[in-house]
This record gives structure tokens, sequence and C-alpha cells, in this order.
């Protein structure tokens, strides 16, 4: 017994050891993690670099620590409010002598969110900084915020390609006749083309009215804003025939570009770090083209968006609308109601203000965070309401809990219709020879029936659902807006509306953005608009997470992302398809009643966020 207690001691003692070991090694990895983030030095000087090799999005989707490990952490995505703060904060910063925008792989960003960006661009312009641009090639996204550079360069070997908004998207009726599925659709709305992929293999006549329309009020709305900021860019010639320019220019497309006065200066790598060097100076005198840097990230570090002392509480509400928990970047219900709850219970706010930047989804979740909103309110908390880029279905429906909405002329909003989809297989069973059949005690007993189809009651059942879900939210927009419940259906129908129209229609109150927004919310509050701070209440990340994205960073698409013109605009069909087979998986797989808007990405393409599962993962995973 001796002997056996001496080696369990011995293990014991090992144990210990190991535990010690682990416990030094997991300290000095995050002492080394965190001292080697990049800092600003109090004397250092240079160009500010935005090198945007990602999109630009309203809050950026949370990657796991197991996805990080795994490799699957997905490309960087730009928090909007980081880089609209870090561009304030530079303007008026001695030590920033200059913006160097290095757009070459750069993947976009909605409308709406690349203006708020420009608009912090000229900011820096007008405090006398020159912002400098560069790409290879330069296609609608990376040329809207090019246009604000004071000067804009190209590689000699690429060019500008602007295709405007539209696009076109799947539709699956002949591939589920096909397969024996049947979509059973349940919806209102005559303009509610969301289940037009299920139920058509083309696009109705109403949905197209209303897509062109959008189409052409953001095209329109995008060669205003680049007229405005770059006024000698032949956008809209070059834009309606933009291969003869080119074959006028003998194939060459920088110089077709330079030709129509859409950029400044045709140049590789090289020639523009010289030129950013002449305003900031060499950093390394033997390597050509090098030119003193402050890092993107160290100086957002050093200038937050936002305090945490702040009064005005920022409740975002960003991409698909969801039911329970979930990550940054989908707007989780229980999530955004728990930070909502845990940020009055802890601060001192004075007022809300509803930052949406999402097309939708669960009809529930989004009753479930209005409600959270309207209790808030309910406490003597002014709420205003801030439309990102979209703002439509599931999106409006949280923004009617707003005493004012504001939105920008390219903010896509509306879609106000509701609709459901059940798929059933007995047309799949028949064409394999297999049959389904059960007993019941009540007509909705198996139902809906996935095997034989949904009965009758069923169907009658879930159509009510979706009526009664419509006639909620026209009663919500009447009531919020003021508006008689027959004008609402009017104007609702589904139907997607561009930030200028709906102002028309008293769907929103004013144009401006979250700056005007928080201002609003302090007037309504009585604090100095002037001085009054936005805190934003938002789930943040566990110590784990910030470790291990620490260790591993976060993925980039440097390696494999196109750079010239050609392959960069074949690359959007690619992602359209990703997008359209990811959203038909979300549809068939979401909540049942469900008011989103699909017809947003198609008119207005912004970054994909693609959810890699069930059939759409085993789909994706052939064309990746």
């Amino acid at each position: 017994m001796k002997f056996v207690g001496k080696v369990w001691k011995l293990l014991v003692g090992v144990k210990d050891a190991l535990v010690l070991l682990f416990m030094l090694l997991f300290f000095a990895v995050l002492y080394g993690a965190m001292a080697g983030r990049p800092t600003v030095g109090a004397g250092e000087k240079g160009a500010l670099l935005l090198d945007i090799a990602g999109p630009i999005v309203e809050q950026p989707t949370e990657t796991s620590p197991t996805q990080a490990l795994a490799g699957r952490a997905g490309p960087t995505q730009y928090r909007l409010r980081d880089v609209v703060a870090a561009l304030h904060a530079a303007a008026t910063d001695s030590r920033v002598q200059a913006v160097a925008l290095d757009l070459d792989i750069f993947s976009g960003g909605g409308q709406t969110t690349l203006s708020d960006v420009g608009a912090a661009l000229d900011s820096v312009k007008k405090a006398g900084k020159p912002v400098l641009a560069y790409a290879t090639a330069y296609d609608d996204d990376s040329y809207f915020l090019a246009a604000h550079a004071s000067e804009v360069w190209l590689s000699p070997m690429g060019g500008v390609l602007i295709a405007g908004p539209g696009g076109t998207g799947l539709y699956f009726k002949g591939l589920l006749d096909k397969l024996g599925v049947t979509a059973n659709v349940y919806r209102v709305g005559t303009y509610k083309a969301a289940v037009e992929p299920f139920i058509r293999n083309d696009m109705s006549p109403e949905a197209r009215q209303a897509s062109q329309a959008l189409a052409g009020s953001l095209w329109e709305d995008w060669q205003q804003q680049v007229a405005r900021a770059r006024p000698r860019a032949q956008v809209a010639a070059y834009a309606a025939d933009t291969a003869a320019r080119i074959a006028g220019a003998g194939g060459n497309m920088a110089k077709a570009a330079m030709a129509a006065g859409l950029v400044d200066h045709v140049g590789d790598r090289e020639a523009f770090g010289a030129r950013v060097a002449k305003i900031t100076g060499a950093r390394y005198g033997s390597v050509p083209g090098s030119f003193r840097t402050i890092d993107y990230d160290a100086w957002v570090e050093a200038n937050p968006a936002g305090e945490d002392g702040g009064e005005i509480g920022i409740v975002t509400v960003a991409g698909d609308i969801v039911d329970g928990d979930a990550g940054l970047g989908t707007a989780g219900a229980e999530t955004i109601v728990r930070a909502l709850e845990t940020g009055l219970r802890e601060r001192n706010l004075k007022a809300l203000v509803l930052r949406v930047d999402s097309p939708g989804g669960s009809a529930l979740a989004s009753e479930r965070i209005r409600k959270a909103v309207l209790a808030a309110k309910a406490r003597g908390l002014p709420v205003v309401v801030s439309m990102g880029s979209v703002a439509a279905s599931g999106g409006y429906w949280v923004s009617t809990a707003g005493d004012r909405i504001f939105a920008e002329p390219s903010t896509i909003t509306g879609s106000i219709g509701v609709f459901g989809i059940v798929p059933s297989f007995q047309g799949s069973l028949a064409k394999l020879g297999i049959g389904a059949d059960g007993v019941q005690t009540t007509p909705l007993s198996g139902e809906p029936n996935v095997l034989r189809g949904p009965s009758p009651a069923a169907n009658q059942l879930l159509q009510a659902g979706v009526e009664g879900t419509y006639r909620r939210f026209l009663t919500l927009v009447s009531d919020a807006r003021k508006l008689p419940v027959a004008r609402v259906d009017q104007i609702a129908q589904g139907r997607v509306w561009d930030g200028g129209t709906a102002r028309q229609l008293g769907l929103v109150d004013s144009f401006g953005g979250l700056d005007d927004a928080i201002a609003e919310a302090a007037r309504r509050a009585k604090l100095d608009p002037g001085k009054a701070k936005a805190v934003w209440l938002e789930k943040a990340p566990s110590l784990s997470d910030r470790l291990v994205m620490a260790l591993v960073g976060e993925g980039d698409d440097r390696d494999d992302d196109a750079r010239d013109s050609f392959t960069r605009i074949a690359a959007k069909p690619r992602l359209a398809l990703l997008q359209a087979l990811a959203d038909a998986d979300r549809l068939l797989g979401g909540a049942a009643i469900q008011a989103r808007c699909l017809e947003c990405r198609t008119v207005a393409a912004a970054p994909p966020r693609v959810a890699r599962r069930g059939l759409a993962a085993w789909l994706i995973g052939l064309l990746g």
C-alpha cells in the first residue's frame, strides 16, 4: 500500500506540474498576444493606411473560436462605425498627414454604408489633408469610395468597370418539379417576391416593376453622389458605353478611364507609394514606394467609436432577424433583448437609437425586439431609429417602435408583407415508389404533413396565420406612422422602396445618418447634442474569444481575391449564386412565418453572408 501511495503522490505531482506549466504557457501567450498588438506612438506621423481587404458592414459576423482555430474565420469584415470614427479622428489629429486608401481587394458594402464612409473621407479633405486611393481595378463600390479621394490612382494594367445596381436571382420551380418537391406557399402582398423562386421560373411582372424602380432610384442616387464627390468624372457617359470608350482608347482600359476623368494618375504601386512618400516621408529609403504609415487597427483602438459612459444607447439590429440567440452579424432576438436589458440595468441611459441594417427574417423575433424597445420607451426613454443600407420587412417591423425614423435616399426599406413556406415531398416519394400513410385523432394530427402534403385544414390554418400577421404588421405601421390602415395597405403589399420614396410616402421622417439620429435622441432627452455621447449595447466577446482571435487573427482573401477588372466583375455572379443558395436554405429551414426581403439583395448587392448548412452547404461545397 505504501508503494501505491507513493505512485499516487507522484501522479498528483505530475498533474499539478502540468497544470502549472499550462497556466504559465497560457499567460505567456496571452501577454505575447496583447503586447504584440500594434500601438500608435505619441510622436508617430504618417498616412493612415486603410487597406480594406474585405467588406464594410454594420456589424461584422462573429467568428467562433472553433472556426478560428480551424482556419475558417473567413475574410476580414470592417465595422462601419470603426472606419468612420477612424477617419474623423484622422481629420483632427496632427499625426495623420494623409489617408492612403488601398481598394485593391475591397469587396464592397451597402450603398448607404459607403455613403457614410464617403462623408468621413470628405471630412479629412476639408481638414486640408489629402486622401489618395489606389486599386488595380475599380468596380461600383470601390470607385464610389475612390471618388471621394483627392487623387485616384489606377494600375496601368487595370480599369474601371461600372455595372450599376441590378442582378439575376435563381428560380427553383423547375428543379422542384423534377425532384417532386412541392413548395406550399402562404403569403400576403402583391409584391412579396421572396416566395417567387419556389413557385415560378422567372420574375413576375409585379416583382419586375418594383425591382426595376428600386434599381433605377439607387442608380440615380449613386451617380449623383459620385458627381458631387468628383464633378469631372464622366460616369454616366462612360457607364452607358464602356466598350466603345475602351475601344476608342485602343483597348487600353486605364487610358479610357483617364480620358473619362475617372482617375487622376495611372501608375504602379511603387509610383503610388512614392507619391504618398512625398507627403509623409519614406519609411525605408532602400525600398521603392515605401511610405510612413499609421496602422489602422492600432488607430481604431486608440480612437474607439462611442464611449463606455455614453448616455445614448445604440441597439444594433444587423443581418437576418432570427429567433433565440445568435452571434454578432445576425440579429438574434434574445441576444439583442438581453444586451438592451443589460444596458438599461447597468447604465445611466437617457435615450435609445435603434440602428437597423437588416432585410428582416422571423416575424416572431422581430416582434420580440420591438416589444423590448417599447418597454424601454415606456420607462421614459425617447427612441430614434437610424436605418442603414437595408431596413426592410422585419427590419421595418422593429423600426415602428421609434419616435422618429431617419433614413438615407439610398436606404432600402418597406417590403411590408408576410409569407411562409412549407416544403412537402409527396411527389418525391411517388417517384421513388414509396408510400406514406398513418392515422389521425384530430384534423391537425401530423400536420403540416410533409410526406403527403398539408391537408386543406392545415393550409387554411397556415394562410390564416400569415394573413393575421400581415394585419398586425399593417396595424403597427398605421399606429406608428399615423396613417390609415387602408393607406398602409396600399403602400405595403410587400413592395420595396428606396429611402427617398419612403419619405414621400410617410414611412420615414427625415434624411440623415447615425449622427443625426444620435443628435435627435439627445434633443428629445433634453441633452446637449454637441456633448451627448453614444454607447453601443451589444454582446461583448468573451476573454477566450478575444484570446483565440488575437492568436490566429482573422481570415484574409488576399491570395485568391480578384484584382483585375474582368475577374472582379466575373466573380459577382458566383457570389450571387452562393447567396441565392444560402437564401433558399434559410427560407426553407427558417421560421414558419417570415417578414423577409430577398429582392433587396438582388437589386442592390451587398457583401454576401453565406450560411453554410444543409442542402445549401452541399451545393456551395461543390461550387467552392
